[in-house]
């Protein structure tokens, strides 16, 4: 049975500010696949025209005023593929439109950005005639604590804690920490508010390497070293998890890594940390992507020297217990109530029927998810949110 051509979302404000704007982006499914905004009444949609020139301010108000901290803002949402819900706290967020028409949204890694010294953040979300899937992300940074809880139809009621309210103070200092043990650049990814001393953000690697490429350079080295060595004289397994492929072997020959075929050079710790560079670039290819994921998540999670097995990822030894390691990402787990969140773009990789990293809720009959921002009372289990309307 398909979907409801709508669903509620109810935005609950736990921050301690009573600013803060909310706004939906994504494509229209059920419109030719739109670009698509909703307006700040929270039921509207806006289907932005094509501007004449570039960095054109949008035509219609698309903040969504929450109301003062406790208080919960019920908004309606058409189906939207690749679709976001954004928060900011004391100032609105600006998005502008390229020709096509094309959103330009909010970015951390470009100094000019009209939104670059303002608190913001954002989860993901698709919602088709089949389900509704949403996550919580930190792939690009830490800000704002968002937490997910989805009802459905079938009084099932699944939840994603997030962080609690001081998560990114955690993250900041733990990162600080990390860099004092390995000198390796962890504190260069903590980003202060307006030359103030307040967090504002802590950068992924990935990211924090588009704004310095310099950093964490030859990180990795030693581990992939250790790691070529290895497989030069034992054979590596990845379970691709899909029934055409099956579970494929490698090893390393002339120093080249052949898995299933697929040939991979060393990579470096800026290919590791992006998923998508040097050897793991997927070049258009179903098969190469399989074994991608499944290989850039052991290195990102420094298993690839301790699995008794050497069999990925079916039976996982300990995540991030290596010294080098992807500590950022060990970090975001850790700081996590449930220790769930996207923190990699392939922190979804896990044991067939194992525990979910990622951070997210998905089913095929949502009656309403909720979606909190700020921290603030944030908890492991789901409760039932008051709910007033907008």
């Amino acid at each position: 049975m398909p979907t409801s051509p709508t669903l509620d979302f109810a935005l609950q404000n736990r921050t301690n500010s009573n600013t803060v704007f909310a706004y939906i982006t994504g494509r229209a499914l059920d419109n030719g696949f739109a670009l698509f905004l909703l307006r700040q009444d929270g039921r509207t949609p806006y289907f932005p025209n094509s501007p004449s020139s570039t960095l054109a301010p949008l035509a219609e108000d698309c903040a969504i005023r929450l109301g003062a901290p406790g208080s919960t803002t019920t908004i309606t949402i058409p189906r939207l593929a690749g679709a976001r819900i954004y928060f900011s706290v004391d100032r609105p967020l600006t998005f502008l439109l390229n020709p096509g028409p094309a959103l330009v949204e909010p970015s951390v890694s470009n100094p000019s950005d009209p939104n670059i010294d303002i608190e913001w953040g954002f989860a993901e979300f698709t919602y088709n005639s089949n389900e509704i899937y949403a996550n919580i992300t930190y792939v690009d940074f830490v800000s704002i604590p968002i937490s997910l809880t989805l009802e459905t139809a079938s009084n099932v009621s699944k939840h994603v804690s997030g962080m609690p309210a001081n998560g990114l103070d955690t993250v900041c200092d733990r990162l600080r920490a990390q860099d004092s043990d390995d000198r390796a650049g962890w504190s260069r990814l903590i980003v202060k508010q307006g030359g103030s001393d307040r967090n504002l953000r802590a950068l992924s690697p990935n990211t924090g390497i588009v704004t310095d490429n310099n950093l964490f350079r030859g990180y990795y080295q030693p581990y992939v070293d250790a790691v070529w060595n290895k497989y030069t004289q034992f054979t590596l397994a990845i379970n691709t998890q899909n029934n055409t492929w099956g579970t494929l072997t490698g090893q390393v020959r002339n120093g080249v890594f052949d898995i299933g075929g697929q040939l991979f050079t060393q990579p470096s710790a800026a290919d590791i940390f992006s998923c998508s560079t040097g050897p793991f670039a997927e070049m258009g290819s179903p098969l190469r992507g399989a074994i991608i994921a499944r290989l850039s998540a052991a290195f990102n999670r420094s298993t690839l020297l301790n699995d008794p097995d050497r069999t990925f990822p079916d039976t996982p030894p300990p995540f991030y217990a290596e010294r080098i390691t992807n500590h950022y990402s060990r970090i975001v787990h850790e700081v996590n109530l449930d220790r769930r969140g996207y923190a990699f773009p392939y922190d979804d990789v896990s044991a067939t029927g194992g525990k979910d990293e990622s951070g997210a809720v998905n089913a095929p009959d949502p009656r309403l998810l909720t979606i909190a921002v700020g921290g603030n009372d944030a908890f492991l289990a789901p409760l039932a949110p008051p709910r007033d309307e907008l």
